[in-house]
């Protein structure tokens, strides 16, 4: 009912699904939840995401919506072209007035390469969608200054306009119902994904009746609010969650970085990984802090050789006339 509400007053509604797993497990009589082994819980996805849609269709069907499946992995989204298919899609399903449902497809997903959370992949199909927000509906009512099933003197915190290591310290890692793959880590993951394209993201209460109606009633929960949006390429690359290699910059060179400016080599320390030109980069600063995410200009092999250098030596380094950076700005987007 409260989709409907939503869909009736003009609002496009993607749906991130939880329960595949679970769902497949009681049916499988498995133990743990399905969770005891990587293939018990592809196994209890594979029977979970088929019964699940059919009871997300049904239940949209009652409210006169159409419901559409869409199973995603990791590298569906890391990749750019995937992920611009994946975006394509969900932007004609809207436009037809269906409500995709999203989840993991956790029956061909591994540990290496899955989101293993819905809070993060919520955030990142907020993203693709071009949504204005994102509302993960959780066992608890919002962010605490500690946890409150610990802590009497916990607080409540309505409203996030900045995640820095102070909110990061609040965030516990388990969720009170121990079935599912999501604490308050992963919730602030998605805040800081969804808060990079410039979508505010709430964390409310899902155990409440109509708890899209009470949220819109009370205002119960915490509320993480964006900074004016991202490009589409700077989004994508803020809410990537793997990277192909890694340089590590020294404080000026971090000090250029926060100025908005291009990486350059003069400011490089070392290179870790291996990567192509193209291929997104971690940058790394003093205390092994992560400052940014980027596009490389230049393969490991070259990037290693020209680390530390002033541009007037590079071309005779290379063996071909330098690019202007090792990470251009308009390619790179801060942490």
């Amino acid at each position: 009912a409260d989709i409907a509400a939503r869909h009736r007053a003009g609002q496009r509604i993607v749906v991130v699904s939880s329960g595949a797993i679970a769902l497949g497990a009681r049916r499988l009589g498995l133990a743990k939840g399905g969770r005891a082994t990587l293939e018990d819980a592809q196994a209890a996805a594979a029977v979970g995401q088929i019964a699940l849609s059919h009871v997300w269709a049904e239940l949209l069907h009652a409210e006169g919506l159409t419901a559409a499946q869409m199973l995603v992995t990791l590298d569906d989204l890391e990749d750019r072209r995937r992920y611009l298919n994946a975006a394509a899609t969900l932007d004609r399903l809207l436009s037809l007035g269906v409500v995709p449902v999203i989840n993991e497809n956790d029956s061909v997903a591994t540990e290496e390469i899955r989101f293993g959370d819905n809070d993060r992949l919520a955030a990142r199909i907020g993203q693709a969608a071009l949504a204005n927000g994102v509302i993960l509906l959780s066992d608890i009512d919002g962010l605490y200054t500690a946890n409150p099933g610990r802590d009497p003197d916990a607080r409540f915190v309505p409203e996030v306009t900045r995640l820095d290591a102070r909110i990061r310290a609040m965030a516990d890692g388990g969720s009170a119902s121990g079935m599912g793959s999501g604490g308050m880590i992963s919730k602030l993951e998605g805040a800081r994904i969804a808060m990079a394209a410039g979508a505010h993201l709430a964390i409310v209460s899902g155990k409440r009746d109509h708890p899209l109606a009470a949220f819109d009633a009370d205002g119960r929960g915490t509320v993480f609010v964006a900074p004016k949006a991202a490009s589409a390429r700077k989004a994508w690359l803020a809410g990537r969650l793997t990277s192909k290699g890694r340089i590590h910059v020294d404080a000026g060179a971090a000090t250029a970085l926060a100025q908005g400016r291009s990486l350059l080599a003069a400011g490089a320390i070392t290179v870790e990984g291996r990567f192509v030109r193209g291929d997104v980069i971690d940058i790394i600063g003093p205390g092994e802090a992560l400052l940014a995410r980027g596009l490389a200009e230049y393969d490991a092999a070259d990037a290693a050789r020209i680390t530390g250098r002033r541009r007037d030596a590079l071309e005779e380094l290379l063996g071909y006339a330098p690019r202007a950076a090792m990470v251009h700005r308009d390619h790179l987007v801060m942490l």
